[in-house]
Formats: C-alpha cells, sequence, structure tokens
C-alpha cells in the first residue's frame, strides 16, 4: 500500500508543478478593440512582439526592428526563431506577433500560391493589396534590398563543368547532388518550379539546413545548394552564383510584415519602422550576414552597429564623447576584449567554456523555461493517462484500439502539430505545453495499461481466490505489481519531452531550444553547444530520478534495473 501511495504521490507532485507561473513573455496577447485615444494610450505601454525566421538574415533584421522602436522608446517583445513561413505568417495573422520581416517572392509564391512575376514594383503591389483585403495585414515600405534565391556550387565545378548559368547546371544535374532547404523543394519558387523552368533532374536531392547546407557543399557531401543573393558564406567560401539566366525567381524585396490591428493601434511603431524604409542594401546586409554566419558576431551589437551606420541611432563611439569618456580608456577597454577574444579564439575547449560563463544568466533562463515546459505537460499527462489506464484494463475490449488512436500522435511531426495549433492557441508556452501533452499521453497510458493488465497471474489469482473484489485486487495486488512498469513509462514520456521541448522554440515558447535554434541560424557552434549540452544532462536528471522512484514503488522480491 506504501509503495501505491508512493506513486500517486509522484503523480501527484507532478501534477502540483501544473500551478507554475509562466513568465509574462509566455502568454499569446489578443488583439485588442480600437476604442479611441484612450486605448491608443494604453497601447502605447504594451511591448510590441516582434518576430524572426530561422535564419541569420531574419534575426538581424527583426534585431534592428527592435532596436530602432526601442529607441524610440517603444518597449519590444522579441520570439526570434519562429518555424517555417506557415509558422510565422500564422501568428501575424491571429495576433499572436505584430511584425516580422518578410520577402515579396515568398508572400507571391508560398503564402498567395500564384504564379511568379518579374517586375519588383508589381508584386509588391499586388501582395500589399491581396495581404490587406484576405487577412488585413498590412507590408510597410520596402527597406532598399533584395534577397532573391542564389543557386551556388563549388568554383572548381564551375570550372570542370562549365557551368555559368541555370541552364548549364539543369544539363549537368543528372551526375551532381543537391543539397535544398526542405522550404525551397516544397515551394513553387522552388524546386518544383526549377523543374518546370530549367528541366532540373539531379541524381540526388538532399534536404538541408540553413545552417549546415555551405558546410556539406564545402566538404563535398553534395555538389549544388540553394542560398541567398545576400547570404555572408557565398563570399567566404567563394562561391559562384549561376546566373538565373530564364528569369524564373521572382523579386524578393524585403520589408517589414504587421499585423492590420496592431497597423491601427500603434501609428507609433509604425512610423517609427518607416524610418528603415529604402535604407537598406545589398552590400550592407551581406556585410551584416557575413559577420553574423562567419564572424560569430552577436546580433545585438550587429544591429547597433547598423543602425548606427545608417544614421538613425548615435553610435557607441559619439555616446562616449557626449559623456566624456577618456580615449584612452575606451581604447584600452576594446583592447582587453580583443585580446580575450583572440585567446579564446585559439583555445576552443577554453572559449567554449567562458561563452557558457559569459551567458550562464541567459542559459539558466532557458533551463527553467524549459523544465516547466517539461513538468507541466508531463504532469497533465500522467493525471489522465495513468487514471485512462487503469479504466482501459475494466473494458471488455476496445482497448487497444484506444491506445493505439492515441499511439498516431506520435506519427505526427513535432513541428507540424505546433503549426496546426497557431490559429486556436497562438504562440507561445500554451500550444508547447498542449503538444508535449500530446505526446507524453502514449507511453505512459500504454504501461499503465500493459503493467496493470499483465500483472503476476498468480497472485492475482491467489488474491481473487481469498475473495478480493476488482477493486481490491486493482488496489492491493495489480497497482503495486504494475507500479515499475507505469514508472517506465513515465521515464520514457520524460526523456521524450526533454528532448521535444526544443522544438517548442520554432513557435517562441522558449526554453534550451531557443540557443539551439538561433546557433543554427547563426551557424555558431558554441550557441547550439549551450542549449544542446544543458538539455542532455535535463534528460539523464529526469530520467535519473525517475528510476530512482521507480525503485522505490517496485514491490519486494520484483527486480528493477
Amino acid at each position: 500500500m506504501g509503495r501505491v501511495m508512493l506513486l500517486l504521490a509522484a503523480v501527484g507532485l507532478l501534477g502540483g508543478a501544473t500551478a507554475a507561473r509562466p513568465s509574462p513573455a509566455s502568454h499569446t496577447r489578443q488583439p485588442a478593440p480600437h476604442t479611441g485615444a484612450t486605448q491608443s494610450s494604453q497601447d502605447e505601454g504594451t511591448p510590441v512582439i516582434i518576430a524572426s525566421k530561422p535564419f541569420a538574415e531574419s534575426y538581424v533584421l527583426a534585431e534592428i526592428f527592435a532596436q530602432l522602436l526601442e529607441a524610440r522608446g517603444i518597449a519590444v517583445d522579441r520570439r526570434f526563431g519562429l518555424g517555417a513561413t506557415e509558422i510565422a505568417f500564422g501568428a501575424l495573422r491571429e495576433g499572436a506577433i505584430d511584425i516580422y520581416p518578410e520577402y515579396t517572392g515568398t508572400a507571391l509564391a508560398a503564402i498567395l500560391g500564384e504564379e511568379m512575376q518579374a517586375n519588383a514594383e508589381a508584386v509588391y503591389r499586388h501582395v500589399a493589396g491581396s495581404f490587406r483585403e484576405r487577412w488585413d495585414a498590412r507590408w510597410l515600405a520596402p527597406l532598399g534590398f533584395e534577397n532573391t534565391y542564389a543557386i551556388a556550387v563549388r568554383r572548381e565545378t564551375a570550372e570542370e563543368l562549365g557551368l555559368a548559368t541555370l541552364s548549364d547546371l539543369a544539363r549537368e544535374a543528372g551526375g551532381l547532388r543537391a543539397g535544398f532547404t526542405p522550404d525551397f523543394i516544397g515551394r513553387s519558387d522552388g524546386l518544383p518550379g526549377l523543374r518546370a523552368a530549367y528541366g532540373f533532374e539531379a541524381a540526388e536531392v538532399m534536404p538541408l539546413l540553413q545552417a549546415v547546407k555551405y558546410e556539406a557543399l564545402v566538404e563535398s557531401g553534395v555538389d549544388v545548394i540553394d542560398g541567398y543573393s545576400t547570404d555572408g558564406l557565398i563570399a567566404r567560401y567563394d562561391l559562384v552564383v549561376l546566373e538565373d539566366d530564364r528569369g524564373f525567381f521572382p523579386p524578393y524585396e524585403a520589408a517589414g510584415l504587421v499585423n492590420g490591428d496592431f497597423w491601427r493601434r500603434r501609428p507609433d511603431a509604425i512610423a517609427a519602422l518607416s524610418e528603415l524604409s529604402g535604407l537598406l542594401d545589398e552590400e550592407r546586409v551581406r556585410e551584416w550576414n557575413r559577420r553574423a554566419e562567419s564572424d560569430g558576431d552577436p546580433v545585438a551589437e550587429i544591429a547597433r552597429d547598423a543602425l548606427a551606420e545608417l544614421g538613425l541611432v548615435v553610435s557607441d563611439a559619439e555616446e562616449a564623447v557626449e559623456s566624456d569618456l577618456p580615449e584612452s580608456a575606451a581604447a584600452r577597454e576594446s583592447e582587453r576584449e580583443s585580446a580575450t577574444a583572440a585567446e579564446s579564439a585559439r583555445s576552443p575547449v577554453v572559449g567554449f567554456a567562458s561563452y557558457m560563463w559569459q551567458n550562464r544568466a541567459d542559459i539558466l533562463g532557458h533551463a527553467r523555461r524549459h523544465i516547466v515546459l517539461v513538468i507541466v505537460s508531463l504532469a497533465a499527462a500522467a493525471l489522465l493517462a495513468v487514471p485512462a489506464g487503469l479504466m482501459l484494463v475494466r473494458v471488455a475490449g476496445g482497448a487497444e484500439g484506444v491506445i493505439r488512436a492515441i499511439g498516431l500522435v506520435q506519427t505526427v511531426p513535432s513541428l507540424a502539430l505546433l503549426a496546426f495549433m497557431i490559429p486556436a492557441l497562438g504562440i507561445g508556452v500554451v500550444p508547447a505545453v498542449v503538444a508535449l501533452f500530446l505526446y507524453s499521453l502514449f507511453p505512459i497510458l500504454r504501461n499503465t495499461y500493459t503493467g496493470v493488465r499483465d500483472a503476476n497471474p498468480a497472485a492475482v489469482d491467489a488474491a481473487r481466490a481469498l475473495g478480493m473484489t476488482p477493486a481490491q485486487l486493482l488496489r492491493h495486488v495489480r497497482l503495486p505489481l504494475a507500479a515499475p512498469v507505469i514508472m517506465a513509462g513515465l521515464r520514457t514520456a520524460a526523456v521524450i519531452n526533454v528532448g521535444t521541448a526544443t522544438i517548442a522554440a520554432f513557435i517562441g515558447a522558449g526554453g534550451l531550444g531557443d540557443p539551439i535554434v538561433a546557433g543554427l541560424a547563426l551557424s555558431d557552434t558554441r550557441m547550439i553547444l549551450s542549449g544542446a549540452i544543458p538539455a542532455a544532462a535535463l534528460a539523464l536528471l529526469v530520467d535519473g530520478a525517475l528510476g530512482l522512484a521507480e525503485k522505490r514503488v517496485a514491490p519486494g522480491g520484483v527486480a528493477v534495473e
């Protein structure tokens, strides 16, 4: 009986965690009604929710938006690294975010699903009008540069095969391996359109993340990749970008895409963001991308320098002069920072340790959010799945069918499941917890049902012969014997949750997935490891703790490894 109470207490303690209060950033803010000057005055104190997609340029542009608003006295809530276009635009459409940087060609092909056009001005007018009419979404004036697709190969490949245009590539494609991002593979302005326009048929097409495709090309893992015309890695690796000689790719002008309600409520923010219109050019953006992707400079620093370069904020040097900071002191401080960075670069181990120490507060914050996501979702699943498993044991037939139906959730890709939830739950902690809850149900339910159903038949028969009722059998015999199996299901669900919770970063839920997603986008191994290593340690810790609990609830004579 004591062991049964211990098992129930363990589930109850997990359940108590559901009362944990998420941080303010976890709430999805619903659009407020526009009620005139009073409402507008209230809105001015509400943070503007700025998002980005998970690649370097989107991070940089979103951070530029954020810092410009902050420089104008407007509070900001950053939700960077949202998943693919469908997730970012879905969040904007539902009012879960206010603005993110987007491209007109992406809007035309991936969101509107329409035929490509060559005229940049016509495309902008068309997508701006269509978005306003269909979704009440507004496009700010273009930022001043285009970032179209760029199909790239190694220089030696181009010279060996005589490749200069996409027509040349199509001629030789049968002997080449292509590494394309999932977006490019599935979009009409990507691989399907490339096949239709040029007859491109590679020997093999591999889906590769944005963060790894350049490395795969340089290391000869693939022979051709899709990139973007402003990618800093093109110059770093001396790649050859093939000419789109048939004008297949549409124009991709960059601009801020904003929610219509936000457009009406926050004229102050719209005015501030409009200061960027027409100021950016490809050369500048390529340099910012190079700093992010190749040099590993912090995105916040790049954005700060960019705004100073554009004359929209006061630079650090000007601030130093204004505050009468001695030039020699500033110079000495800069030299010390450079020396420290150089030393870290010479020693990767020391560099990573230093990085972890310098960012310990952020890492701990991510870890705390990660733990909340795991505990709340696991507790909710345990509180539902354990009683459900006990009830299914008493069902004459159909229990297996119910369990298998719930198991189908495991076949849905996590990112797809999160995307499906945006219309109902928005982005942030709530949809992430719901998704993790759904993924946790199956192992707990399966183990509870199997453990109770298959409890030692001899012991069950002996108890029945003594005259125990079915309820007494369950409470005093079956459940104690099944306790280790139930705990094993909890352990499995917990470890799955710790890993799957990293995907929650794609919908702005935070956790240890944030540095992993950002590191992948920025090609920063240290950043990736600063999320991956704590996540792995957390998985081991949770599994170990539940393993000890499993031994404690095991009846005497039952071995638990």
